[in-house]
C-alpha cells in the first residue's frame, strides 16, 4: 500500500541534488512512501494508493537524537529547583539516579523508557540513541543494556559514567570492572561505548582504557567531554578516532583545530547548558572552522529532562550563533553522521520513510515560534514503540 504526502509547501530532503541549498529544499512537493521506504520525491500531484494532504505544511526528515540517557528511574526536580536558585551543577546527582535505577524493577524501567520514546516520537524524533550509565554495577548495567537494545539499534554502554559510591577511592579498580567483566557481559547488546572524560568523573588514562577496551570488543567509540570546563575529552576523542564527542561547551582553539582536521563530530547539547546555567557553546566558531556538528537532546533526569529537539533548535539559533538551516541539519543529517548512519536524517528515494510534518509552512518556524508544539505528524521510526503511535 503506497501513500503520497501531497501539497507540501516546503520539503527538506538533505540532498542538495534534489533541491535548493545544502538542505535540498523543494517547494510545492510530494513524497511517495511504500511501507517503510521512500519511493519517490518530486513535485506536488503524485499518485498513490492513499493520499495525505499536507495542507501547505513543511515536511522534514525525522529528527535524529544521537545522545540520550532515557533508561532510568527517579526524579531530580528538587535538584533542578535548587540549581535555578543558584546552586552549581557538578554532576554528582548521577548517584541519586543510580540509586533509584538500581531499586527499580525491569518492568518499571521499560515502561518509563517507552513513555519517553512515545514523547520523543510525538516531538518529531524518529532515530534515537539510548545509553546505559545509571546502573554502574554488573547486574544493573546488564539490565540497562538489555533494555536499551530492546528499544533501539543505537544502544550505548556507558558504564564509565561516574564512579559509584561503593568504589570511592578505587577508580582504577572500577575501570578494570568496566573494561573487563562488565563490557564482556554487554558487548553483544550494544553498538557503542562511551565514557565521561571530565574532572570529577574519569581522567584521560582511565577514559583511554575504556575506549581501547570498547574498540577491541568491536564497538564504536563516543566521549562525553568538555562539559564542565576545558579538559582532555575533545583531544582524546580525536586521538581515538571517536565518532563523536558530546557536550563541547568549552572548546579551546586547539580543540577546534583538532576537530576540524578529524572525522569526529562535535555534538552540542544546549538543553543541558540551559538546565545547568552553563554558557552555551560557540557553535558559530566551530562551524566556521570546518568542524562537523550535530545536536541532541541529552534527555536525562538531572541536567536535561527534555525530548524536544525543536527546543534545542530554538536555543541553537538564539544563543549558539547557528542559522536555522545549520540547526536543522545538525538534528537530522548531523545526528546521522554522529551515529555513523547514511540512511537516516534525509528523505531520498529508497531511504527510510522517517518523516516529521510541521504545523507550519516552513522550517523557519522551528526557531521563529519557540515553545509552540509545531509537530503535526511523525511517521516512521527505527526504535520500538509499544503500539503504532497516534501521529497527531
Amino acid at each position: 500500500m503506497t501513500l503520497v504526502i501531497d501539497n507540501i509547501a516546503e520539503l527538506v530532503t538533505n540532498d542538495p541534488e534534489l533541491g535548493d541549498g545544502p538542505l535540498g529544499v523543494m517547494t510545492d512537493a510530494s513524497l511517495v512512501i511504500d511501507g517503510d521506504t521512500v519511493l519517490a520525491v518530486g513535485p506536488s500531484g503524485a499518485i498513490a494508493d492513499e493520499r495525505l494532504d499536507a495542507g501547505g505544511r513543511c515536511v522534514l526528515p525525522g529528527f535524529v537524537d544521537s545522545h540520550t540517557h532515557m533508561v532510568f528511574a527517579g526524579d531530580r526536580s528538587e535538584e533542578f529547583t535548587r540549581r535555578m536558585a543558584g546552586e552549581p551543577y557538578d554532576g554528582g546527582g548521577i548517584r541519586v539516579t543510580t540509586e533509584a535505577t538500581r531499586g527499580a524493577g525491569r518492568d518499571a524501567l521499560w515502561d518509563s523508557l517507552q513513555q519517553r520514546l512515545i514523547e520523543a516520537h510525538r516531538a518529531g524524533t524518529t532515530t534515537v540513541e539510548v545509553k546505559t550509565g545509571y546502573g554502574l554495577s554488573m547486574d544493573s548495567e546488564i539490565e540497562l543494556a538489555s533494555l536499551a537494545a530492546e528499544a533501539t539499534p543505537e544502544a550505548t554502554f556507558l558504564g564509565a559514567h561516574l564512579l559509584p559510591s561503593e568504589y570511592e577511592g578505587r577508580a582504577d579498580e572500577y575501570i578494570d570492572l568496566v573494561c573487563g567483566p562488565m563490557l564482556d557481559a554487554v558487548r553483544d547488546r550494544v553498538r557503542w561505548i562511551d565514557v565521561f572524560c571530565e574532572t570529577g568523573a574519569f581522567n584521560t588514562e582511565q577514559s583511554r582504557a575504556v575506549l581501547e577496551a570498547g574498540r577491541a570488543a568491536g564497538l564504536g567509540l563516543r566521549v562525553h567531554g568538555n562539559q564542565l570546563g576545558h579538559g582532555p575529552g575533545v583531544q582524546l576523542a580525536v586521538e581515538m578516532g571517536c565518532s563523536s564527542v558530546d557536550h563541547c561547551t568549552y572548546l579551546s582553539d586547539d580543540d577546534i583545530e583538532a576537530l576540524a582536521a578529524s572525522d569526529t563530530v562535535a555534538t552540542f547539547l544546549p538543553a543541558t547548558d540551559f538546565s545547568t546555567r552553563q554558557p552555551y557553546p560557540d557553535a558559530r566558531r566551530a562551524i566556521d572552522a570546518g568542524v562537523k556538528v550535530a545536536m541532541a537532546s541529552n534527555c536525562n533526569p538531572g541536567s536535561s529532562y527534555t525530548t524536544s529537539i525543536s527546543f534545542c533548535i530554538a536555543m541553537a539559533v538564539r544563543d549558539m550563533g547557528m542559522t536555522i538551516d545549520e540547526a536543522v541539519a545538525a538534528v537530522t543529517v548531523g545526528g546521522a553522521v554522529a551515529l555513523g548512519r547514511t540512511d537516516v536524517g534525509r528523505l531520498t528515494n529508497g531511504g527510510p520513510a522517517h518523516v516529521t510534518i510541521l504545523d507550519a509552512p516552513s522550517r523557519h518556524h522551528l526557531a521563529y515560534r519557540p515553545g509552540v508544539p509545531l509537530i503535526w505528524k511523525t511517521l516512521g521510526a527505527d526504535y520500538r514503540l509499544p503500539t503504532a503511535p497516534d501521529p497527531n
